[in-house]
């Protein structure tokens, strides 16, 4: 029998892990004891207290955590699980990492002869706990043929979008098209507010013509207009997404996302503390 250590149980990563110890054997991590104690009790994970002692029969890992930072320091140096893992096992990160992280640890695996996939996932935290995320992956197609039960437990559209890497930089770029549309949208309701249209109204009007977009038809009408900042998912993150497609962008003329970056970056210090990413419409005076 074989086993997959699960490790990052936060927002996305708890109902994911969950959803996945509920299909498959599954061992789960995280710094956070009652992260762990919860998924185990709620998907019947077996926890795991300290990643020096992981199962023996653990073959797969998936990871979820914040940053590359945290992806290279869990499998990288002398106790990282490159080291640890054995030859033959997969290593499928769904973090929103780097792309040229995830390509240089991807070479690293593979000369452990280790499998390694990107898949970072899209869709927040209501589709993480029902398992229709989109999942976008990057890797040889034979380890994304390996990495689909995991991936079709958790996900209801995967798209397979090139090498090593590619699935991080699918997701950047559509984390920056979707910063942008959210900065538009806010926009295009201040000018209809400073001519005397309702707010709400015109997002009516976006959403029942060909305006409309995903930030019109759920982020302004279901979190800004309400002024319930609550989509789960963070403005830092949104920037850092956003700041990785920036950085794939250097050699190309990009003004329009460059423009929408600059103003969501320099307006960051507006918002406080831990801000969630729909409140970029209180950089527009929206939800005030």
């Amino acid at each position: 029998m074989s086993t997959t250590l699960f490790i990052g149980l936060g927002r996305m990563g708890a109902p994911m892990a969950t959803l996945h110890a509920q299909a498959l054997a599954t061992a789960v991590f995280d710094l956070s004891s009652e992260a762990v104690a919860s998924v185990s009790e709620a998907g019947g994970a077996t926890p795991v207290t300290d990643l020096k002692s992981i199962p023996g029969d653990v073959d797969t890992v998936i990871l979820m955590l914040p940053s590359s930072r945290q992806v290279e320091e869990t499998l990288s140096g002398e106790e990282g699980l490159l080291h640890r893992l054995g030859e033959g096992a997969l290593i499928i990160d769904m973090s929103s990492s780097e792309p040229t992280s995830t390509r240089s640890l991807a070479q690293r695996a593979q000369e452990h002869g280790i499998d390694y996939v990107d898949a970072p996932v899209s869709g927040g935290v209501p589709k993480a706990k029902t398992g229709e995320l989109s999942i976008l992956v990057g890797g040889s197609a034979e380890a994304v043929e390996r990495a689909m039960p995991h991936l079709e437990v958790m996900g209801s559209t995967i798209i397979h979008v090139g090498d090593e890497g590619a699935g991080d930089a699918a997701k950047a770029i559509n984390n920056l098209v979707s910063a942008s549309n959210i900065a538009v949208a806010c926009e295009a309701l201040t000018v209809a507010q400073n001519f005397g249209i309702d707010p709400a109204k015109m997002a009516e009007v976006l959403n029942s013509a060909t305006g409309r977009s995903q930030a019109s038809e759920l982020k302004i009408t279901k979190y800004i207009l309400p002024h319930d900042f609550t989509s789960g998912f963070a403005y830092d993150l949104m920037l850092k997404d956003m700041t990785i497609a920036r950085g794939l962008a250097e050699s190309l003329e990009t003004p329009v996302t460059a423009t929408a970056f600059d103003k969501l970056s320099t307006g960051r210090a507006q918002l406080g503390d831990a801000p969630d990413h729909t409140e970029i419409s209180r950089l527009y005076g929206l939800g005030q």
